[in-house]
C-alpha cells in the first residue's frame, strides 16, 4: 500500500490545477481586402520599401537621418531593448548548471558530555566545488527564457514603430512648413497688389471718379492681411521649432526649399494595399510576439504546480588539522544528491500567479485585436481619404485658374471704368482663398499618402538598427 502513496499524491497534486477561461487570436477575421482599392504591381515592392526610396526631397531625407540619429525617446527605447536582452541572457542562465567555489574553516567546540575528548576545540578547514542544477523536467526555464526572448523581440518591432510614427510626424512637419511658406508669400503679393490698387483708388478719388469709402475699404483690407500675415509668421516659427524638437536638437532654421511644393509627389500607393501588407506594421508583430510571449508565461505558471527535480552536489578537500592533510585520495570529500519538491497545501500563491498569467494572456489577446482594428481602420480611412482630396485638388486647381483670369479681366475693367471697386476686391480675395486653399489641400493630400505609407507599416526599414548580440532564439 505504501509503494501507491506517492504516485497517488502526484496524481491529486496534477488534477488540482484550476481551469482557466481561453481565448484564439483566430477568433478575430479580417476582411480579405479593403474597400475601394485595385491590384497593383507596386505592392510587392511597397512592402520592402525603404523610406529613403519613398521620398525624394533631399533636404527631408537629411533631416530624417539626423532625427533617427539624436531623437532622445528612440535611445530610451535602445535602453529598454538593452535591458530585455540582458534579461534574455539572465534567464537562460537560470535551466545550466550552477558551479561555485566553496572554502571554509574554523574552531567547533562540543558539548562536555557529547562525545569523547569533547573538551577539546576542533579545528576544521573545508575547500572544494559546489554544483546546484535544477532539471527542467517541465520546461519552465527554457519556457521562461523563450518568453524574455520574445519580450525583446517585441521591443526592437516597438522601437520600428516609434520609428515608423517619427519619420512620419517630421515628414507631415515639414511638408506643413514649406505649405506654409507658400502661404506667407501668397499673403505678401496679395498685400502689394492691393497696395498698388489702393493707389489707383486715391488717383481716381482725386480725379472725382471714386469716394474715400473705396481707399478705406482697400486700407481696411491690407490690415486685416498684415494681421494673418502675422499670425502665419507665428504658425512659421512653432512649427520650425515644433520640427527641430523631433531632430533631437535645440532650435535652429530649418533649410528648405518651398518654391515648388505644388510639384512634390509620392509614390501612389492608393491602388496597391493588399490585405497583407498590414503583416509590415511593427506594431502588430509587436502584439503578436507579446502574445506569444504570454502563453509561454501561462505554460511557465502551470509548471510550478508540478515537482522540482533539483541535484546537488559537491567535491573537494577537508581536514581537521593541517598536519592531517594527506592529499587525495585520503582527504578528498565529495557528495551527490538529488530531491523532489512539490507543492501540496496552501498552494495560493501559485495559483494566484497562475490566473495572473491568463489574465495577461487575455490582455494580450485583446491588444492584439485592437492592432489589427487599428491598422485596418486607419488604412481605409486613408485610402478614401485620398481618393476625395485627389478630386477636390482637381476642382480647386481650376478654381484657381479661372479666378486668376477673373482677376486679370478685372483689372482691365476696372482701368477702363467699366466695373466699381469692390469687384476688383472680392475677385483678388476669392483669388487669394483659392490659393490658400491649393496649398492647405497640397500638404493635406502629401500627409495622406504618408499617412497611408505609414498605416501599412512604412518608414522603419532603412534606419541603422545595431546589431543585435542574440542571433535566434534557440534555446
Amino acid at each position: 500500500m505504501k509503494r501507491f502513496i506517492l504516485p497517488i499524491v502526484f496524481l491529486l497534486n496534477f488534477s488540482c490545477i484550476p481551469a482557466l477561461f481561453q481565448r484564439d487570436k483566430d477568433d478575430l477575421k479580417l476582411p480579405e481586402e479593403f474597400l475601394n482599392w485595385e491590384s497593383s504591381e507596386k505592392s510587392e515592392k511597397l512592402a520592402n520599401q525603404i523610406w529613403k526610396d519613398f521620398f525624394k526631397e533631399q533636404q527631408l531625407i537629411e533631416l530624417i537621418d539626423v532625427a533617427i540619429e539624436n531623437n532622445q525617446e528612440l535611445a530610451i527605447l535602445e535602453q529598454e531593448i538593452n535591458i530585455a536582452n540582458n534579461e534574455v541572457f539572465a534567464r537562460q542562465g537560470e535551466y545550466l548548471p550552477k558551479l561555485s567555489l566553496q572554502a571554509d574553516g574554523g574552531v567547533e567546540q562540543k558539548e562536555r558530555f557529547s562525545t569523547p575528548n569533547a573538551n577539546s576545540p576542533t579545528l576544521f578547514v573545508h575547500g572544494g566545488l559546489v554544483m546546484s542544477w535544477e532539471i527542467d523536467i517541465w520546461k519552465k526555464l527554457r519556457n521562461a527564457t523563450k518568453s524574455a526572448y520574445l519580450r525583446y523581440l517585441a521591443g526592437i518591432e516597438g522601437k520600428r514603430y516609434v520609428v515608423t510614427n517619427l519619420v512620419a510626424e517630421i515628414t507631415d512637419t515639414y511638408f506643413e512648413l514649406i505649405a506654409l511658406d507658400n502661404q506667407l508669400t501668397l499673403l505678401e503679393n496679395y498685400i502689394e497688389v492691393l497696395s498698388k490698387v489702393k493707389d489707383m483708388v486715391v488717383l481716381q478719388r482725386e480725379a472725382g471718379r471714386t469716394t474715400s469709402l473705396a481707399v478705406k475699404r482697400f486700407e481696411a483690407e491690407v490690415s486685416k492681411n498684415l494681421a494673418r500675415k502675422y499670425d502665419i509668421v507665428q504658425r512659421i516659427a512653432i512649427t520650425e521649432n515644433r520640427l527641430n524638437f523631433l531632430l533631437g536638437r535645440f532650435p535652429e532654421r530649418i533649410t528648405r526649399n518651398s518654391e515648388e511644393f505644388l510639384d512634390i509627389s509620392l509614390p501612389e500607393i492608393q491602388k496597391s494595399v493588399p490585405i497583407d501588407l498590414l503583416e509590415n506594421r511593427p506594431d502588430i508583430k509587436q502584439a503578436t510576439l507579446i502574445l506569444e510571449s504570454r502563453k509561454l508565461d501561462v505554460d511557465v505558471a502551470r509548471a510550478r504546480f508540478y515537482p522540482s527535480l533539483m541535484i546537488d552536489g559537491n567535491i573537494g578537500y577537508e581536514a581537521f588539522n593541517s598536519k592531517h592533510f594527506k592529499g587525495t585520495p585520503v582527504s578528498l570529500a565529495y557528495g551527490l544528491g538529488g530531491g523532489i519538491i512539490a507543492p501540496l497545501i496552501n498552494r495560493k500563491a501559485i495559483e494566484a500567479n497562475y490566473a495572473t498569467a491568463n489574465n495577461l494572456q487575455i490582455q494580450a489577446l485583446y491588444n492584439y485585436e485592437v492592432s489589427l482594428l487599428k491598422a485596418f481602420t486607419e488604412v481605409t480611412n486613408q485610402i478614401v481619404k485620398i481618393k476625395n482630396l485627389n478630386q477636390k485638388f482637381e476642382a480647386k486647381t481650376k478654381q484657381v485658374l479661372n479666378l486668376k483670369e477673373s482677376v486679370e479681366i478685372s483689372n482691365i475693367l476696372f482701368k477702363a471704368g467699366r466695373i466699381d471697386y469692390i469687384d476688383v476686391l472680392f475677385t483678388q480675395r476669392d483669388f487669394l482663398e483659392a490659393q490658400i486653399e491649393v496649398y492647405e489641400l497640397k500638404y493635406s493630400l502629401l500627409e495622406s499618402n504618408v499617412g497611408l505609407y505609414k498605416a501599412l507599416g512604412g518608414g522603419w526599414r532603412g534606419q541603422k538598427e545595431p546589431e543585435s548580440e542574440r542571433k535566434n532564439g534557440n534555446f
